[in-house]
């Protein structure tokens, strides 16, 4: 999450998000998906037929949008130069710029700003940290938390499996948050138990699962202490995601098996639930323990969408560190997540020169990445070579219509833009980028990549936001042949 922004997780922001990315494939709206009106397969959603989403049509003010062919003209080196390079020259960027434009369909670069020199990329580092999951983990599968006997007589075991956004009550298989409810779980917990007689239980958690530093390299206490983020664990509850202005739980996982410990007791299992602490991720569950009840979440490609609208810092760690999991790596060093996303860029061809991360969201300070590198992976996602990764990039936020930009471009000077671009923000002060893609007025996919990260102090994070969406619009309007 951003510094400053509040993205609130809800239903209705996953429900639009994905309905977006439906809409896109059924040729309502521009993007990756839509080509000459045979569209390509959109992210697939939950089992349950409740959960296919449905979407509003774009609003009155948005502009019907162009629909990316692959015979439409390639603008030129001269026309984009002619346009952008006055915008690069904003006061509000800073003296330090780094862009990068590429041709969505065959990755050439058009149009090039200092796009080696590493900089800072804030939040947008997620579009890397997104690659690296897609390509360890299988999107359609699902996390598991379960609860198993202990090796001990009337202990429990509740073992964590990666999901954080557990509900409070019946599981919700239309929905993303609460897919997995603690209610549900509860239910089968108990009646487990009733069968075997057992009335009065010790519950213990199991957090080994992918576990590593609670913080990564650099971060601060007080972005948890004020709801920009939380600290990074494999369980949790969805009523406690981060929310500005409210202080994130401590340790996720002893909220989870206090709650859980709570609707046992109501349902006649009287139950002591162990603290972990705020280091300690407990010992793991007996090999081959009886299972007493299991909910599943929503599909990784589910949860990874909301993880990059929101701009979820520690929901983006958690998927990373599963990918590595996946992988048979230890996200216990500081450095490993960070050198896993590095890792699994270089094995993908990307250039990776110069790059030098301290997490895998983009909220630390003092850490690098060129626009090239951003630029590669977006090139990646556009030409169709990774389909999962396109998926993923087409849905990433809309100009004025959701996550992080859905509150963008609506001034007289971009609105003209809304509903066209898709990109990843990325805000920290003294920090802005947008990486994504978006089509000209001739009917061109494009990606593009902007990191400025010596914006001026006095109002620069708006003042850079406004240059960014005004750089965007541009590209978007512009023919530039």
């Amino acid at each position: 999450m951003r510094r400053g922004v509040v993205a609130g997780l809800t239903a209705a922001v996953v429900v639009g998000v994905t309905g977006y990315a439906a809409a896109d494939v059924a040729g309502l709206a521009p993007g990756i998906l839509t080509y000459d009106g045979a569209p390509v397969a959109a992210p697939t959603p939950s089992d349950s037929p409740s959960a296919t989403p449905s979407w509003a049509p774009l609003p009155a003010a948005v502009a019907p949008s162009p629909t990316p062919t692959p015979s439409a003209p390639v603008p030129t080196t001269a026309g984009l130069t002619t346009v952008l390079a006055p915008l690069v020259k904003d006061p509000w960027f800073g003296p330090s710029v780094g862009v990068t434009v590429r041709d969505g369909l065959t990755g050439e670069e058009l149009y090039a700003v200092s796009a080696d020199t590493p900089r800072a990329p804030a939040s947008s580092t997620k579009v890397l940290s997104a690659f690296a999951v897609i390509r360890s983990l299988d999107l359609e599968s699902r996390m598991t938390t379960k609860v198993v006997e202990g090796a001990k007589p009337g202990e429990i075991v509740l073992v964590a499996g990666g999901d954080t956004m557990l509900g409070e009550g019946a599981s919700d298989p239309s929905s993303v948050a609460g897919h997995a409810g603690l209610g549900t779980l509860a239910d089968e917990v108990a009646a487990s138990l009733r069968e075997q007689g057992v009335t009065s239980v010790t519950l213990r958690t199991d957090a080994t699962y992918a576990a590593g530093p609670r913080f990564p390299a650099k971060w601060k206490q007080i972005d948890a202490d004020e709801g920009f983020t939380q600290g990074v664990a494999m369980l949790g509850r969805a009523i406690q995601r981060p929310k500005y202005g409210t202080p994130s739980v401590a340790v996720a996982e002893d909220s989870v098996s206090g709650a859980l410990a709570k609707l046992l007791t109501a349902k006649g299992i009287a139950t002591k639930a162990v603290p972990l602490g705020p280091t300690d991720h407990g010992t793991p569950a007996p090999e081959g323990a009886r299972e007493l009840g299991a909910v599943e979440s929503a599909t990784y490609r589910e949860v990874l969408d909301v993880a990059l609208n929101v701009s979820d810092d520690a929901l983006t760690e958690n998927l990373v560190r599963q990918a590595m999991a996946a992988k048979g790596q230890s996200p216990a060093k500081l450095t490993a997540v960070p050198a896993f996303v590095k890792a699994t860029l270089t094995e993908a061809g990307v250039d990776t020169a110069g790059m030098a991360t301290l997490d895998a969201s983009g909220l630390a300070y003092g850490q690098v990445v060129s626009a090239t590198t951003l630029g590669d992976v977006l090139a990646l996602a556009s030409s169709g070579k990774e389909p999962d990764l396109r998926d993923a990039i087409a849905g990433l936020p809309v100009a004025g219509l959701t996550g992080t930009l859905a509150k963008r471009y609506q001034s007289k000077t971009t609105k003209a833009a809304a509903g066209i671009p898709r990109a990843k923000t990325g805000t920290l002060t003294g920090i802005s980028s947008l990486a994504g893609s978006t089509v000209t007025k001739d009917g061109r996919l494009l990606t593009f990549v902007v990191l400025a990260d010596r914006v001026p102090e006095s109002s620069g994070t708006l003042g850079a936001r406004a240059a960014l969406d005004r750089f965007v619009t541009a590209l978007t309007q512009c023919g530039c042949r």
